[in-house]
């Protein structure tokens, strides 16, 4: 193969980068990912919360602590655990916590505020997501919770 000369490199060069760019430009850019735009920044490992040590862990379906802030879900409400109605209400409230458990540990979400920030406990009212949907509405779709309607409903 012949030798190339310096001006014929950089004009090849020059063509192949513009070329590039345009190819780049006009396919709408870049592929987006979630870390480019601060989708979803937050990750953790989640346990079950025991004893008074709550930093990063569940409590039940509906409240879980994060980086030792008390966070309500505030599109949700799911059966309780700790002073429950009936033991269907108990069954279900624990395994919506499980669910929770595993849906937080599969990657990372968001943490989305919504017209107030806490509620009359101090817990800081959010709405966790991943990928723009909604980790609370999995539960609901699921039957493990119901979408918060201003109050607690009777789960015997």
């Amino acid at each position: 193969m012949d030798n190339i000369r310096w001006p014929t490199f950089i004009t090849i060069t020059a063509a192949m980068c513009a070329a590039l760019f345009l190819a780049i430009f006009l396919s709408g850019g870049p592929a987006t990912t979630s870390a480019a735009v601060g989708i979803d920044p937050h990750r953790a490992s989640f346990g079950i919360c025991f004893g008074s040590d709550r930093t990063t862990c569940v409590v039940d379906g509906d409240t879980i602590w994060f980086e030792g802030r008390k966070i309500r879900i505030a599109d949700i409400n799911t059966p309780e655990i700790s002073s429950p109605g009936c033991a269907s209400e108990k069954r279900l409230g624990e395994q919506a916590k499980f669910r929770l458990l595993a849906l937080l540990n599969e990657g990372n979400f968001s943490l989305q505020s919504i017209d107030r920030d806490q509620d009359k406990y101090g817990r800081d009212l959010r709405i966790i997501t991943r990928g723009g949907q909604s980790l609370g509405e999995t539960l609901v779709t699921e039957g493990l919770a119901e979408r918060w309607q201003g109050y607690r409903r009777d789960w015997c």
